[in-house]
């Protein structure tokens, strides 16, 4: 993958939500999964693919 292509902003994605935990302080309820990193990150680099699960929030 280039490194100009347009990334996933998870920030705009509903499944996207802020934990408590310190060390996993991201998540995404697509997936089902914490993080340190921004969850598009952690899916693009385990399967090589980008987020499949990307789903635009409500304006």
């Amino acid at each position: 993958m280039v490194e100009n292509e347009k990334r996933i902003n998870c920030f705009k994605c509903r499944y996207f939500y802020t934990t408590w935990e310190p060390a996993h302080p991201r998540g995404c309820r697509g997936y089902s999964f914490k993080t340190k990193a921004m969850p598009s990150t952690v899916v693009l680099q385990s399967s090589g693919r980008p987020c499949l699960k990307f789903v635009r929030k409500p304006q």
